[in-house]
Formats: C-alpha cells, sequence, structure tokens
C-alpha cells in the first residue's frame, strides 16, 4: 500500500480507497489478533482474526495488482525515469510474489494447527536472511534475526565479533572459531577465555589446553563449578564476563540505537563492522581519562 501510495502521488490512480485506510485495518487486526491469547476462546478468536486478515490482504492484492500493471503501462505520464518506476515494480513483486505462501503458512499454521518446517517459515517479506531466535527469557521466549557473537578483553575493547547470515552453530563450537581467529589477528598472546556454560565442552577443554590458554569457561557440571570456583583466578575471570551483557547493551542501544536497520545481509554486516571499529576508538579514547582518574584516586588514598 506504500507503493500504491507513490504510484496515486505520480497521478495515476483507479477507484479505491485511501491506501492508508487499509494499513490503519490490518494494523487494528494485528492488535486483536495479539490480544485474543488473552481470552477464553483464543483460538476461536485468532482463526476469526485470521480470515478476517486473509480477506484483507486479498483485497489489497488485487488492488496491488492493478497498480503494478497501470505504472508498468504508463509510466512515462509521471516524473519518473524508468528505472525509478522498476524500482517501485521491483518493491511490489517483492511482496506479490511471496503473497500466496505467506497465507497459505498462515492458513496452515492457525486454521488447520498444523506445524510449519522452520526452512520453509517466511519471517520476513523483505529480509530473507532472518532466522528465529531462541531466547528463553520472560517477554522474549523467541527473537528474530542474526546471531551476533562477540568477544572482548577486560578493558572492553571487542577483539573478534561475527554476525551468522545462516543459523548460528551451538555455543560450544563458537569458541574454538572465535580463538583461531584472535590468534591469527593478534598472535598467540591470548592468555585466558572465559564465557558461560554454554561455550562447555571436553573439546574446547582439550583444545584451550593445547594452546596453553587458561580455561575459565564455567562447566556445566556442577561438580566441576564447584571444584573450579576454588580458584580465584577463575571467579575473577567469571565475575567480568558479566560486564560483557552490558557491552551488548551498549552496541545495541547507544550505537545501533536499538537495532540495526541496514537491509540486506551484506549491509548488516557492513554496519557492525563500523559499529565496532567506532566503539572500540570511543573505548580507547577514554583509556587515558579512566588512567588518570584512578591515578589521581591511589593517590588520594
Amino acid at each position: 500500500m506504500k507503493a500504491v501510495e507513490l504510484i496515486r502521488d505520480q497521478g495515476l490512480r483507479h477507484r479505491m480507497e485511501p491506501p492508508q485506510s487499509f494499513i490503519t485495518r490490518m494494523n487494528r487486526l494485528c492488535i486483536q489478533m495479539a490480544q485474543s491469547s488473552r481470552s477464553a476462546d483464543s483460538r476461536r478468536q485468532r482463526k476469526r482474526t485470521l480470515r478476517q486478515m486473509d480477506k484483507l490482504v486479498g483485497v489489497v492484492r488485487h488492488h496491488a495488482r492493478r497498480y503494478r500493471a497501470l505504472l508498468d503501462q504508463q509510466w512515462e505520464q509521471t516524473q519518473w525515469s524508468r528505472k525509478q518506476a522498476e524500482q517501485v515494480l521491483r518493491r511490489m513483486d517483492q511482496v506479490l510474489d511471496q503473497l500466496p505462501a505467506a497465507r497459505k503458512q498462515a492458513r496452515e499454521r492457525i486454521l488447520k494447527e498444523q506445524p510449519v518446517a522452520d526452512e520453509d517459515k517466511i519471517l520476513s517479506l523483505y529480509e530473507p536472511n532472518v532466522h528465529v531466535i531462541v531466547r528463553g527469557k520472560a517477554g522474549a521466549e523467541v527473537e528474530f534475526g542474526n546471531t551476533l557473537f562477540l568477544a572482548e578483553n577486560p578493558q572492553g575493547l571487542i577483539l573478534d565479533w561475527e554476525l551468522f547470515k545462516d543459523r548460528a552453530p551451538a555455543d560450544a563450537a563458537l569458541l574454538p572459531r572465535s580463538v583461531g581467529r584472535m590468534e591469527e589477528a593478534y598472535g598467540p598472546t591470548l592468555k585466558a577465555a572465559s564465557a558461560d556454560r554454554g561455550f562447555d565442552s571436553q573439546l574446547n577443554r582439550d583444545g584451550l589446553e593445547m594452546e596453553g590458554i587458561y580455561n575459565a569457561v564455567c562447566p556445566r557440571s556442577p561438580e566441576q563449578l564447584r571444584e573450579r570456583s576454588r580458584s580465584w583466578k577463575f571467579k575473577r575471570l567469571q565475575r567480568r564476563r558479566a560486564g560483557t551483557e552490558a557491552r551488548i547493551s551498549i552496541i545495541k542501544n547507544v550505537f545501533l540505537r536499538g537495532r540495526g536497520r541496514s537491509k540486506g545481509f551484506t549491509h548488516r554486516e557492513l554496519t557492525v563492522a563500523w559499529t565496532v571499529l567506532t566503539h572500540n576508538l570511543w573505548v580507547l579514547a577514554r583509556m587515558p581519562s579512566r588512567a588518570a582518574a584512578e591515578s589521581s584516586l591511589a593517590r588520594a588514598a
């Protein structure tokens, strides 16, 4: 409908309701769908709302196809060049081509109550390389996007990162990859590695020992955790690991302003690269003032 608005602004029109009215009606139905889970007959409410959505989408699709054909045939009557018109046509085709499959999946999932295979799910009409990320947190059971791996040093500099285009492997498989990249970039100077229990495995324990890297990864076994907790070095590195959550929040909420808005995985990956560089320059610039403050506190004590 936003593309239809652009076409109508160029003077090409068919009789229809204002495009914004369709967007408003769909937003209301989305709110109604979200609130249906609170009702006693939530399944019945969801099915009824989906039927209303599906009917509205059918009307929107009909209007969009008419306007697509109108622009394709009469683009010379607009102020656009052919390339500009084709940009709008591609934008409409991207949605129109996926719409039948999206409607079918919605019917199967809600009306027939049949699961849809993950590899077949359309999670976004505009970003094909996003995935369901199971978080298991309160208010965020699942999220959608690309998994980002970060590794930082005690001073807060991000030493390694990886944005995954496909589904990210298990955490235990990420540790050797990260250690290998850091050794390739910085040389064999890594002294210790700390991470949560998801990164623990026998293979990783053996690998860190072979590399001469102190293993401060939280073990999965409670018995091993009790034994490792007797070490002051292990406890200190585990406490330092908690700061990584704050680092992730700084990257996301300060430097990316809540979310990465770049379209396409290549552009998202480039945005993350520039973000990490900017963040590290910011951390380096603050180090002298922090050292001066710590020195003055030591003299005062």
